[in-house]
């Protein structure tokens, strides 16, 4: 009855089932924002996320989330500060094009609500984090027709955990993130 009632609160317009998504790079974006030396609050984003997203409402904890995140997709609205970023410096795109993230475990915590751990690997580190998610919408895509899941998610990380700790903690080491994601069941 608890799933059924769960189902119902996300506006399910077709028949709740476990359903694989593909992550949809154009409405996927991960945004992260840091102080720089405690002056200003610096924004920025990473477009062009792939990946998969395993989803069945009536077992929020057999949900499992795939993604790739191409960091040379970065952008902060300054081109020199987006180039610094790719170098060696932090991210070091040549050796490393992507940020990858794999779920190891899915808890429901509220209406809507779940915390997802995994691990994140940036360069050549691997740590575990714990996304907070709300679920937005899950139905029918209105242009496709097809089963769709929404999602956003926030969580905050440290910089020098992952090996990208230039100039913290003047430039601080704390990043806050948050992701919004859309995927989609690919066409049979």
């Amino acid at each position: 009855m608890k799933a059924l009632f769960a189902a119902l609160s996300l506006g399910l317009a077709f028949t709740a089932q476990a359903e694989t998504y593909q992550i949809d790079p154009n409405h996927t974006q991960v945004r992260f924002q840091y102080s720089h030396f405690g002056l200003s609050t610096i924004v920025g984003l990473f477009t062009g996320v792939s990946g998969e997203v395993s989803y069945d409402p009536a077992d929020p904890s057999a949900a499992s989330v795939k993604a790739s995140i191409p960091l040379a997709k970065v952008n902060t609205g300054v081109a020199d500060l987006d180039q610094h970023l790719g170098s060696a410096d932090f991210f070091d795109t040549a050796k490393f094009p992507n940020a990858e993230f794999a779920s190891s475990k899915v808890e429901a915590v509220g209406d809507n609500q779940l915390k997802v751990t995994g691990t994140l690997k940036l360069r050549d580190v691997e740590q575990q984090v714990v996304l907070n998610v709300q679920l937005n919408a899950l139905k029918n895509h209105p242009m496709s027709g097809r089963p769709a899941i929404g999602f956003d998610a926030s969580t905050e990380l440290k910089r020098t955990e992952l090996g990208v700790g230039k100039y913290a903690p003047n430039v601080s080491d704390e990043v806050k993130i948050e992701i919004t994601v859309e995927a989609t069941v690919p066409k049979a």
